[in-house]
């Protein structure tokens, strides 16, 4: 017992640590809030006839399922596919307008076919997607990692170029209006090579009224305000230091609040004085978060229920899964609710490593959401790292349950064909290292055994072999379809059945920036 408390204190130590804010401002955190890790997963899918259920754990990928070749196959439940246009992989977050989707670049595996750049697909007829242009630009060359976004109140369309993890200088912004034929709106600043803005990026996204692009750098916490009021003409407005690191964000739809992903948590920043253009902008920190149940926070999804202020927030890695944190009292955020699949619950992190081993970096994790409306939403679906699609009943916030999934068929031993897929190139590791935290906390409070955390693929640890697919794309909301991307399925038409969900009459969904 004594060694778990000094194992949780040294990694409580570490996380405050690496919290301290610029002007020297710690996180502050609720002791139980800060330590706890979620034990509950949600309620497993009750699948309908035509359904493919999954074999073992919910959102596990077994590793006899992969060794077997059954993972080939894929699992659904209450969904199926429409349509598909794989091309060579669908990098790593894509966005969609209208009938149209926009398939990210992933440098430099994206340049090898001879058709590098921003694949832009016309999916008016969902069942057979097909190529409309390329975007060519250099920064959509360049690889655009987690940056290109969808303003619909404008109809802009834009993304950086993020080459290895941090990019940047090269911007790019398109009118959308026609959305198969993108039309570029800065053909000078941030895309003529002799021309590059003072900004790095890692992730990007828009303000809700479109007049501003908000660029986060990852390490150091460096953030810049892009004012696009003038497309043609994009200037920084404002840059500054957040913390050591930052990742994704969300923004509240008035457009003063930007709430910023932080290792393993979440900071509000007060940007209402970016937002006024304001001549010489201050951005406050306003309150903090920070939690051990997960890292490397993604991105958050700004709603309201009844007119309170929430956002669902989720990790990237840890088995930490999606969050629904109150931030009504922007000082003291609370977690309220947690997503999580079984998979991902301390009891089972043995299986969890188990069947990831020889599928590279990731294990099961959540990354991109999306909510079928800001306001009072009534469904929230996410890309959940090789457990596919996952799909949630949200409308009662305390009552949140899964209503169906969609993990598509692994492309396994296809990894030269998927020049374009992150998966394909991180398989060159194979082993799941990004749930080694996860695995050992749960040894250390939870007595697991690593022993049994060993199976069949515990040898392959190079050279992964796909044999479950990566999905990081917000899974994007179109009456009762969803239109996503997945790293080696690419973009993907999904019906979900009208006994799980019926579309809102004021359905827009909404990935929050």
């Amino acid at each position: 017992m004594r060694t778990r408390v000094r194992s949780l204190s040294m990694i409580a130590a570490g996380i405050v640590a690496l919290s301290v804010l610029p002007g020297g401002a710690v996180a502050s955190a609720d002791p139980q809030q800060f330590l706890d890790v979620g034990r509950e997963s949600v309620p497993r899918a009750e699948c309908g006839p035509g359904s493919l259920p999954e074999t073992g754990l919910q959102g596990d990928v077994p590793a006899e399922d992969r060794d077997s070749g059954r993972s080939r196959d894929g699992y659904r439940c209450n969904a199926t596919l429409v349509g598909q246009y794989a091309g060579h992989g669908g990098g790593i977050t894509s966005t969609t307008f209208d009938h149209c989707s926009y398939t990210a670049s992933f440098f430099p595996g994206n340049l090898l076919p001879g058709d590098g750049g921003v694949h832009v697909v016309d999916a008016s007829d969902p069942a057979n997607p097909v190529l409309s242009t390329v975007l060519t630009e250099p920064a959509m060359l360049g690889g655009t990692w987690e940056t290109l976004k969808v303003n619909k109140e404008r109809k802009l369309l834009a993304g950086t170029a993020v080459p290895v993890g941090l990019g940047a200088a090269y911007f790019s912004v398109y009118d959308i209006s026609d959305c198969a034929h993108p039309k570029l709106l800065n053909p000078g600043p941030g895309t003529d090579l002799t021309m590059p803005l003072p900004f790095t990026s890692h992730e990007g996204g828009f303000s809700p009224d479109g007049n501003t692009y908000w660029a986060s750098g990852v390490a150091p916490g460096f953030l810049s305000a892009i004012d696009i009021s003038d497309p043609s003409n994009p200037h920084i407005v404002w840059q500054g230091l957040t913390g050591i690191e930052e990742h994704g964000f969300g923004i509240s739809p008035d457009g003063n609040r930007l709430y910023l992903s932080a290792l393993a948590g979440i900071t509000v920043l007060d940007v209402s004085a970016v937002q006024r253009r304001d001549p010489h902008p201050h951005v406050p920190h306003i309150g903090r978060a920070f939690w051990t149940d997960g890292q490397l926070t993604q991105h958050s999804i700004p709603v309201t229920y009844d007119g309170k202020p929430y956002i669902f927030t989720a990790d990237e890695a840890g088995s930490g899964g999606v969050k629904l944190i109150d931030v009504s009292d922007e000082e003291n955020l609370e977690i309220v609710e947690r997503i999580k699949l079984e998979i991902n619950l301390p009891e089972n992190m043995e299986e969890n490593f188990r069947s990831a081993q020889g599928g590279s970096v990731f294990a099961y994790d959540s990354h991109y959401c999306a909510a079928d409306r800001p306001t009072d939403p009534t469904a929230l679906a996410c890309g959940w790292i090789s457990s596919g699609i996952r799909v949630f009943d949200v409308e009662d916030p305390h009552d949140i349950r899964e209503i169906a999934y969609y993990n598509p068929p692994a492309r396994t031993g296809e990894n030269l064909q998927l020049t374009n897929s992150p998966h394909a190139l991180a398989s060159i590791i194979g082993i799941p290292a990004l749930s080694f935290l996860s695995l050992g906390r749960a040894v250390i409070e939870d007595g697991q055994n690593l022993a049994n955390s060993i199976g069949p693929r515990s040898l392959q640890v190079a050279f992964g072999d796909l044999s479950s697919d990566w999905c990081f794309s917000p899974p994007e909301w179109h009456g009762s379809q969803l239109w996503t991307t997945c790293s080696d399925n690419g973009f993907m038409v999904i019906q979900l059945d009208n006994d799980v969900y019926t579309p809102p009459p004021n359905q827009n969904s909404t990935v929050g920036s």
